[in-house]
């Protein structure tokens, strides 16, 4: 990057610690009465009868069969990622045969609306120089800020993003063991710059709204183990290790369509009864449309299962707001929804997230 151009990345994490009041809260005297809290959402019906019914006995129990703490070392803080090895490289490459790129990011609304603009932090581009007398723009100088969370931002969640959720006293456990240690800087340890540079690695695009016929997936509808293996059979594939999986549910073609809504309240996604086959099937890295998890989540007392076990206690990095409309389209076109994908990533000093500017080559 040339020494004149200016990029400030606002960094706000949307941990459910309290984190964003030490980072942004208003002072006390100009404090404001607390929100009326939104009435609670009634999961998906499927999610309640016995052969789907999770809970949290049973959450508790997975945070101890699925760890992979110490699995690549006690000092690990890649997780998942160090699935992808040279060889997974190497064979991700020859996936390419047309050459064809599509971009699965997507810049944060400028614009704040119920599901943006949502973390404290403006979103803003402006051009930096400016005649102090005429009000004229000079050059071609610009800079931008967003938070990394913000809802239509896509990017990867750091390590250190979320907390084992069982363990909730004085001293708060992310990956690998290590104390959730945060402070004004960030994360101490599982930060978005000790994650690696990036990666090259096997993409698999699971298209839910094309196997079910239909423009994007309502909300709440939650997805199964026999959704996930018959999108397999489907497409030809099967999601193995130290791949990079990315769900589409039809979020932006709805948003597109009928406007925005709080998709970080009510979604379609991943059931927490998926976690075990997840682990069996050792995937890198794993994508949604806003959160992976279907919301709610119909898991008493985890609001974010998926979350709750890929972050902390898995180590598998999530993408949030993956935009995958223009996979899609292309995927479709070619009949083969496994890719090369490739991204870097910003190595934001104690970052809770790096924007997610992934490139899918076909």
């Amino acid at each position: 990057m040339k020494a004149h151009n200016h990029i400030v990345a606002v960094l706000v994490s949307a941990l459910a610690l309290g984190a964003l009041g030490a980072l942004g809260a208003r002072p006390a005297a100009q404090a404001q009465p607390p929100a009326q809290a939104p009435a609670p959402l009634q999961p998906h019906h499927s999610t309640q009868l016995p052969a789907n019914l999770v809970a949290s006995a049973q959450m508790e129990k997975w945070e101890k069969e699925l760890s992979n703490w110490g699995r690549w070392g006690p000092s690990d803080q890649r997780g998942t990622l160090n699935l992808i090895t040279p060889q997974k490289t190497m064979a991700a490459l020859r996936l390419v045969k047309e050459g064809i790129s599509v971009s699965l990011h997507r810049f944060p609304e400028l614009e704040k609306a119920i599901d943006a603009g949502n973390m404290n932090a403006d979103t803003k581009h402006w051009m930096t120089s400016i005649d102090p007398q005429t009000g004229r723009v000079r050059g071609a100088l610009d800079a931008v800020s967003f938070a990394t969370h913000d809802g239509t931002n896509t990017h990867m969640d750091a390590l250190c993003h979320y907390a084992v959720q069982s363990i909730r006293n004085d001293k708060l456990v992310i990956y690998n063991g290590y104390p959730q240690n945060l402070d004004e800087n960030g994360c101490k340890d599982l930060a978005i710059d000790r994650m690696g540079p990036g990666y090259i690695t096997r993409g698999i695009l699971i298209d839910m709204p094309l196997l079910k016929g239909v423009a994007w997936l309502e909300a709440r509808t939650p997805i199964y183990v026999a959704d996930l293996e018959a999108w397999e059979k489907f497409a030809g594939v099967k999601i193995g290790s130290g791949d990079a999986v990315f769900l589409r549910t039809g979020r932006w073609a709805r948003r597109a369509k009928t406007g925005p809504w709080n998709a970080a309240r009510e979604t379609p996604g991943l059931h927490a009864s998926v976690l075990p086959w997840l682990k069996q099937r050792d995937i890198a890295l794993l994508g949604g449309e806003g959160v992976a998890d279907v919301q709610p989540s119909g898991v008493e007392g985890w609001p974010r299962p998926i979350h709750d076990i890929l972050l902390p206690v898995m180590g598998t990095p999530l993408v949030d707001n993956g935009y995958y409309e223009d996979l899609a389209r292309e995927a479709a076109r070619l009949k083969r929804w496994e890719f090369m994908v490739s991204w870097a990533l910003m190595r934001i000093p104690g970052g809770t997230a790096s924007p997610f500017t992934a490139l899918a080559t076909f």
